[in-house]
């Protein structure tokens, strides 16, 4: 079991920035990826992000593609979200996960919460 634990969620003004982190604990050697998800109030959740552990490979939505950035520590098991520009739509839950080999979500973490003030 992969244990995945967000932080640094926040309100912001537009244009603003924030910068969320991911640690993981438990089985963390079997996942391939970690990613970044997010669910703005009374939409479907949405993949943000995402970064192989081993190649440090990334992949973003065209929605945040320029302005977030993911990265990764291995030694610390940790993944990071640099979200610059902020923009009002970018409001929403982000949650963390843990992604497999073949592209399912393992593990979720419950997520934290970004807000964007116009």
């Amino acid at each position: 079991q992969v244990q995945l634990v967000e932080s640094g969620g926040g309100l912001v003004q537009a244009g603003g920035s924030l910068r969320l982190s991911c640690a993981a604990s438990g089985r963390t050697f079997g996942s391939a990826a970690m990613g970044w998800f997010r669910q703005a109030p009374g939409k479907l959740r949405e993949f943000a992000a995402a970064i192989s552990r081993s190649r440090g490979a990334t992949d973003y939505a065209t929605a945040v593609k320029g302005r977030f950035t993911i990265s990764i520590d291995n030694a610390k098991n940790t993944a990071y979200l640099q979200m610059n520009n902020l923009k009002p739509e970018d409001t929403a839950v982000y949650y963390c996960a843990a992604v497999s080999a073949a592209g399912g979500v393992d593990a979720w973490g419950k997520g934290t919460l970004v807000t964007v003030s116009s």
